[in-house]
């Protein structure tokens, strides 16, 4: 489905997108490394002043972003552990095939327990995603427009 807006998606969802990411910046202290799991154009992935990288499966997404973003899978992300001290995926966790293996990639490369997931409202995969968090994580929850935002520890 993206492929067919990739071109257009920043104009469709990019001040949306700004709206969660202003929420996410209250809330978490971002630093250091950054990586944006389900990137789409970069938007969330450029937006704080650190090195960042962003990873998606949509090529065509990625085209429209800049040079740091990567193809490929949350699933299986081409990091090793502790790479990161910060972790964002925002309005993307809905669309993963396997949203348990994409957490646990998620806490594997994550250095120090700094992440923020926003998951689309009306998702029907909402309670499962909340069910995983809670097996797995300690968590906040914030309104976050369309969105619940997870400021996740463990």
């Amino acid at each position: 489905m993206y492929k067919h807006i990739a071109k257009s998606y920043n104009e469709l969802y990019g001040e949306e997108q700004l709206k969660k990411l202003k929420i996410i910046k209250k809330y978490l202290k971002v630093k250091g490394k950054l990586l944006d799991v389900g990137c789409g154009t970069g938007i969330s992935t450029n937006y704080f002043k650190v090195k960042s990288f962003g990873i998606d499966n949509c090529r065509e997404m990625i085209n429209q972003g800049d040079n740091n973003l990567i193809y490929g899978n949350a699933e299986k992300l081409p990091f090793k552990d502790k790479s990161f001290n910060t972790i964002i995926s925002v309005t993307s966790f809905h669309n993963f095939k396997n949203m348990k293996k994409a957490l646990e990639e998620i806490k594997r490369v994550s250095r120090n327990n700094n992440i923020a997931i926003t998951f689309l409202k009306k998702s029907s995969k909402l309670n499962y995603f909340r069910k995983l968090l809670k097996k797995h994580f300690k968590f906040k929850e914030v309104e976050c427009y369309n969105d619940i935002l997870f400021l996740i520890r463990y």
